[in-house]
């Protein structure tokens, strides 16, 4: 919270591998993770994708060959921390101005680049990291992922993307996405979305339970979300409620489509379609095995494969982290 745009910053480096957090979450049968700088500025850096195995370094956990990503933020959260402070952007339309200010200087830094290398001599312009970032997901190299709440402020998003030849990937929380299914549609933009958090801050107040349905029904790429450390836990049980609601709304969702919203979306949305989020081969066989219809309250994830090794089994005994002491996991008696 030091800078409205800071895509100098890699979230990577901030990783902690050690998280007892990563091993709940193959416990309930996450195999790979999106992790993101958070949403208090315009534009927080870059984003890294992992696979949810065991290491000591965030190198070995980084997802082979995925694309980069970059996260954006819009709506309460930028102007409020940089308004408290009495500084651009404190509105809406600040918001805006600053997105437009540090892509239209990104544009400038590649023309004195292009102007130095037609020149053929003298001294490069001074590298800028954070320019560089914003570039690469200019050029298409870095996928951008959007923190974004109401429909109209999406819209604007997508506005801007198109003002600066980018797109946008995926927006998150979402809770308005209802509003404007068709043209997450036409732009291509998946939706990583809660089946019911919402009406905790103005923002959220219009959300509704069938919000992924909707998204789904109108073809869209839904997905589900967690933005935290127990819904991770449950992602398959926050797809199943997404499923009921848009069924009691009349919508005819199968099992096999409220699936997609746990893995190839995410998949899509992610950059890594060709590589995970369907049973095929040649593609890494990041597999769980249910203890049950994986929709069901009780059920369980029994066995996780992340490229065809076995990471968890509920059969045998999980190993015990000391950074998990107080915060209610039990340690398994010999």
């Amino acid at each position: 919270m030091t800078s409205p745009t800071t895509p100098q910053v890699w979230v990577e480096h901030s990783v902690w591998p050690q998280d007892p957090g990563f091993m709940a979450a193959r416990a309930g049968g996450v195999t790979s993770l999106l992790i993101l700088p958070g949403s208090a500025n315009l534009i927080g850096g870059r984003g890294v994708l992992l696979k949810n195995v065991a290491a000591t370094t965030y190198q070995e956990m980084k997802f082979p060959n995925a694309p980069q990503v970059l996260k954006m933020a819009c709506g309460e959260n930028p102007k409020r921390v940089y308004g408290e402070q009495k500084k651009m952007p404190s509105t809406l339309m600040g918001n805006v101005a600053g997105y437009r200010e540090a892509f239209t200087k990104a544009n400038n830094y590649r023309a004195k680049l292009r102007a130095w290398e037609k020149k053929g001599d003298g001294a490069p312009p001074d590298r800028d990291i954070g320019t560089d970032t914003l570039l690469d997901v200019m050029d298409g190299k870095i996928l951008v992922q959007w923190h974004c709440y109401r429909a109209d402020q999406m819209a604007t998003a997508l506005d801007l993307a198109r003002e600066f030849n980018f797109k946008i990937h995926a927006f998150h929380h979402a809770v308005e996405a209802y509003k404007i299914a068709p043209l997450l549609k036409a732009t291509g933009t998946c939706a990583a979305l809660w089946a019911d958090w919402y009406g905790f801050k103005l923002e959220s107040h219009d959300g509704i339970r069938e919000n992924v349905a909707i998204v789904d029904a109108v073809g869209a790429c839904a997905m589900m979300h967690s933005d935290d450390e127990t819904g991770i836990q449950h992602l398959n049980q926050e797809a199943a409620k997404a499923m009921a609601a848009g069924r009691r709304a009349g919508l005819d969702i199968s099992p096999e489509r409220a699936m997609t919203w746990l893995t190839s979306n995410p998949a899509r949305a992610l950059g890594v379609a060709d590589k995970v989020g369907t049973l095929e081969a040649g593609k890494q066989a990041d597999v769980v095995l249910w203890s049950r219809d994986p929709f069901s309250i009780y059920a369980q994830a029994d066995l996780v494969y992340i490229d065809g090794a076995l990471v968890h089994d509920r059969r045998r005994p999980q190993p015990h982290s000391d950074f998990s002491l107080g915060s209610g996991q039990r340690r398994e008696q010999p």
